[in-house]
């Protein structure tokens, strides 16, 4: 996941288009942080809270333009950007999965509306936001309005998806912990 994120054509991608940016993340946080978070999980149960508000504020700052601007500016702050997004989502799926009963599925749900609700800010707003993608989009036929549209609609739409089985799969567990009960 890590080789197609950071060595396929979509990094090189996502420099020059918002939409491929954000498909870079949603791989980020919603595929290879919840890989990560499965393959060493929480030894104890771990409150969900403050990794759900870490992740959150992450993901809702590094999209603010100015700071997304930066870091698409800078490789420091680039590498800053990647590591709090994937580090704070890693946290908030090690929590999620350690609940019992697969009681975390109502957290996936949430942080999917935070993601969700970023991206329908960004698909309805009536101006292009990031300085960084205001004209190479022309070289693929897209203004940068409509990048940022697309990009968004990905968050709000397509990106549920990860949510979806992570979702499912918590459900499962509690669904035959509950068959184990009885």
């Amino acid at each position: 996941m890590f080789a197609f994120a950071f060595l396929s054509p979509l990094c090189a991608l996502s420099s020059a288009l918002f939409s491929a940016r954000v498909v870079h993340h949603v791989l980020l946080v919603a595929v290879a942080a919840p890989l990560c978070a499965l393959s060493r999980p929480a030894r104890v149960t771990t409150g969900v809270g403050l990794p759900f508000l870490q992740a959150t504020v992450a993901l809702w700052l590094w999209h603010a333009p100015v700071a997304y601007d930066a870091a698409l500016g800078n490789m420091v702050v680039f590498w800053a950007m990647q590591a709090t997004l994937f580090g704070s989502a890693v946290l908030f799926w090690r929590a999620v999965f350690s609940q019992p009963g697969g009681s975390g599925a109502g957290w996936v749900f949430l942080a999917y509306l935070a993601m969700g609700l970023l991206g329908a800010i960004l698909t309805l707003a009536p101006n292009a936001v990031y300085a960084t993608h205001a004209t190479a989009p022309l070289l693929w036929g897209l203004s940068a309005l409509s990048d940022q549209q697309l990009g968004g609609l990905v968050m709000w739409m397509p990106a549920g998806l990860p949510f979806a089985v992570w979702g499912g799969m918590l459900a499962r567990r509690a669904w035959r912990e509950m068959g184990e009960l009885q």
